[in-house]
């Protein structure tokens, strides 16, 4: 309600939305059905406290093309010509518990009979700031229906927080022409034809409306909005003026009829036909160069709708590359030209610790909505994907979050925005080697530069770990929650209401791939300079007493490894001294498989002080040896270091393995399906806490309550288990075979099993036998069946357990586009 008339003090949002690359000057689709209260300027959804499974937008939008340069961007966005049911859909969510189902959009019928508006908005470049916009809006309904468009222009409010600064000016210059000056950006023209008129006023705070005191500005931000949608002639400013403008379209559009809207926005101030045949021609030139782009990516092989399943992953992490602005610091202490501050809490609240942190710079989100903000850990899943398509890019987003302006002065990376002190799984330096690997695979380009100076600012942040989440200085960690929000039966961030720690099975195998990765990364470097021969070896000697102290963790049988059930366990020590193991079998139990890699022979050899340092430290250590099994001859070419052996991988996958425990058709579940009938019950007095498996949404407030671990299938870890049972495959060979499902007498190669695996992760979103996508949920539902809606693609943030359905953020393309490499490899 507030952002329709209350200026944002950080960044701008809008439907289909684009800016520069300092976000000073906006333009986006504004919309009305005769029918709203107000102006859809932006997408509606819930907050954590009005949702039943906390946070989450209620609208349809796909993100159906976007080349890496946006050359050529398109996005369709569902709009209802009847009233949009916000109330409804705020009451029907309240309405229900966190055991229901959430009450979407489709269920308030908004949609019955077809009485919908499919906007299409496409954007191609005829020059690098010449951007032509084609508004296509299509009437799916039975009668002819009203739409107003109204394609806004805006400039941020970079004016009102500080002292004397400039402020920029937008001003109707022709019939059909506006001009969008500002002192950095110079003049921007805006070309468009067949509107009413042309809107203005003013992106400035309605004091009135939301303070209720006089508003210094005489036209406000909403006047636009108070204009069109209440008839205000007095709201909007009838000089042509103003830091907002739309030119106003009424357009009444037949049943099963369409009408194109086009406009340029250039830095050309004098262009004879801005939206002729050259305008036509120019957005064709731009399809047709996307679509060979994507031809040559995509594998031959790949069928028609795979190819569809990967351009629309790829189109939704290009579309959700944000500007992100944030000054901690002025965040705190408040801004010069402000008369108060802000609250005094905010000094001992969240990020208080990081005021070196001054973001402003284009990152990958995980969704434009519900995480409008980076995610230490997301991001770097997002590179992978985004290095198949511009591994500059994915390149530079690795780089920015360990540069000064991010990576804390102690050595930590910025979780996330809500509290960057939080602590995200350490996978950055996997990230770097995977995308430095990607790079050289499909490109044909080695970055050294880039590798060694990722390297450098990760040495850092693997100290900052040795020092903070190592309690007892045993190499075992303690990482908090690490990502995976509710898995465990406390919070594991938050003190333990038993007092004492977590010994955390995935915090210290988090930590020996991290040491892994390092290692691997100093082997590359030391090629061409050989004192990364002496990083190499302490790497790796970190990796082997992390390995060995997950073996034995204290004078207690207390070993993260249970011999019983073949699988790993966080181990709770109490503040007597005693400690227990906390046997839920789940996901935290399978990460100790991501802690592997291969190593060269080869590459060893032509490195024999490595080869020699390697050599003196086990013969000093070798009760340490059984961690790094190189068990084949010296003329094997590749050797394998791992936290698990072969037979604690073989009992480990007879878990992972089996439909009745973690897999899914779908993939791997977050918890094993035994916590079903047997749910893991822990007493502390007389409370209890109690993990049951849970193949959908959440039914715990922990973590907003908007995320589930507990028994979903979420597409990272399970693409990091692939790539483990790869990397075990290429030091076992063809010889190692495992049962597949377990108890099907079906026996295969590891490599087999992860091609399976990736098999499954990506028939979520491809139709099956009967024409269903999976992530859409049962076959009656309107993605299933309609011509409209059956061809695009939601990237949700996690999956059904069960089922496959799209559970979480609708538009997590970020993480869950890392179903467009598996497709590469499945090609």
């Amino acid at each position: 309600d507030q952002a329709r008339s209350r200026t944002y003090r950080w960044g701008e949002d809008g439907i289909a939305g684009i800016s520069d690359d300092r976000q000073l000057l906006c333009f986006a689709l504004a919309l009305w059905n005769g029918n709203d209260p107000i102006l859809k300027e932006r997408l509606f959804g819930l907050t954590g406290s009005e949702g039943n499974h906390g946070e989450d937008v209620k609208e349809y939008y796909f993100y159906l093309d976007n080349t890496p340069t946006h050359s050529y961007m398109k996005m369709l966005y569902k709009y209802p010509q009847v009233a949009f049911p916000y109330e409804q859909l705020v009451l029907g969510n309240r309405g229900r518990s966190k055991y229901t189902t959430e009450f979407e959009l489709l269920d308030t019928g908004v949609f019955d009979d077809d009485r919908y508006f499919d906007v299409v908005i496409e954007y191609a470049k005829a020059g690098i700031d010449d951007i032509l916009v084609q508004i296509t809006a299509i009437n799916r309904g039975p009668e002819a229906a009203t739409l107003h468009l109204l394609p806004t222009l805006w400039f941020r409010n970079t004016w009102s927080w500080e002292h004397d600064a400039v402020k920029p000016v937008i001003k109707g210059v022709a019939i059909g022409k506006l001009e969008a000056y500002h002192p950095h950006l110079g003049s921007q023209y805006l070309y468009f034809s067949g509107a009413r008129d042309a809107l203005f006023t003013d992106n400035e705070t309605n004091h009135r409306r939301i303070f209720n005191v006089d508003s210094e500005a005489p036209y406000c931000k909403d006047g636009i909005n108070d204009f069109v949608v209440n008839g205000k002639q007095d709201a909007i400013n009838p000089h042509y003026v103003g830091t907002k403008a739309a030119p106003h379209y009424v357009l009444t559009i037949a049943a099963g009829a369409s009408q194109v809207v086009k406009l340029r926005l250039t830095p050309h101030h004098s262009l004879g036909d801005a939206l002729g045949a050259e305008f036509d021609q120019m957005i064709q030139r731009r399809l047709a160069e996307a679509d060979e782009f994507y031809q040559k990516v995509a594998p031959l092989s790949l069928n028609e709708d795979q190819r569809a399943v990967q351009r629309q992953a790829f189109a939704g992490m290009l579309w959700t590359k944000q500007w992100f602005y944030y000054d901690v610091e002025r965040w705190l202490t408040g801004d010069p030209a402000i008369a108060t501050t802000p609250p005094p809490e905010r000094m001992n609240g969240r990020n208080r610790l990081w005021t070196h942190l001054n973001a402003h710079d284009i990152i990958s989100m995980p969704d434009k909505w519900e995480y409008p903000w980076f995610a230490a850990w997301d991001l770097a899943f997002h590179t992978i994907p985004l290095a198949l398509i511009d591994p500059d890019f994915a390149k530079h987003q690795l780089d920015l979050i360990t540069r000064e302006r991010y990576l804390h002065p102690n050595g930590q990376l910025p979780a996330y925005e809500w509290n960057f002190g939080d602590v995200n799984p350490p996978v950055h330096a996997w990230a770097t080697w995977r995308v430095y690997q990607l790079e050289q695979q499909y490109h044909g380009r080695c970055d050294r530069a880039f590798l060694e100076r990722v390297f450098h600012k990760l040495l850092l942040n693997f100290t900052w770990w040795v020092n903070r989440k190592d309690i007892g200085d045993n190499n075992v960690f303690q990482g908090g929650f690490l990502g995976l929000d509710n898995i465990g039966i406390f919070d594991r961030s938050a003190p333990l209401p038993t007092g004492g720690f977590l010994d955390q099975a995935d915090g210290t195998s988090w930590m020996a791939m991290y040491a892994l990765n390092m290692f691997t990364i100093a082997v590359e470097l030391a090629q061409d300079n050989p004192n990364y021969e002496d990083l190499a070896i302490k790497f790796l000697e970190h990796f082997v007493y992390i390995a060995a102290a997950m073996d034995k963790i204290g004078i207690h049988n207390d070993e993260l490894w249970d011999e019983q059930d073949g699988f790993f366990y966080d181990v709770l020590q109490l503040p007597n001294g005693s400690s227990m193991r906390l046997k839920v079998r789940s996901m935290v139990g399978l990460i100790p498989l991501f802690a592997t890699t291969t190593v060269s022979i080869e590459q060893l050899k032509s490195l024999p002080n490595l080869r020699n340092s390697i050599d003196h430290f086990m013969t000093r250590k070798p009760n340490l040896r059984k961690n790094i099994f190189v068990t084949k001859p010296e003329t094997a070419r590749l050797g394998i270091v791992a936290i698990v052996n072969p037979d604690k991988l073989r009992r480990i996958l007879q878990r992972m393995l089996d439909p009745n425990e973690f897999l899914s058709d779908h993939g791997i579940r977050a918890l094993s399906r035994v916590h079903r009938e047997h749910p893991f019950v822990f007493s502390v007095g007389r409370d209890q806490f109690r993990v049951d498996y849970e193949p959908a949404e959440s039914t715990t407030g922990m973590f907003g309550g908007n995320s589930n671990w507990r028994g979903p299938v979420w597409m990272p870890v399970n693409y990091l288990l692939i790539e483990s049972l790869q990397t075990f495959h290429r030091y076992l060979g063809q010889d190692f075979t495992v049962e597949y499902p377990t108890g099907s007498g079906n026996w295969l190669t590891l490599e087999q099993v992860a091609a399976a695996l990736s098999d499954r992760l990506v028939r979520i979103f491809l139709r099956n036998d009967s024409g269903y996508r999976p992530v859409y949920g049962g076959p009656t539902s309107k993605f299933q069946t309609d011509d409209h809606w059956r061809n695009w693609i939601l990237f949700y943030e996690y999956f059904h357990g069960d089922n496959g359905a799209g559970i979480g953020a609708s538009h997590q393309t970020g993480w869950t586009g890392l179903v467009a490499d598996l497709l590469q490899q499945y090609g």
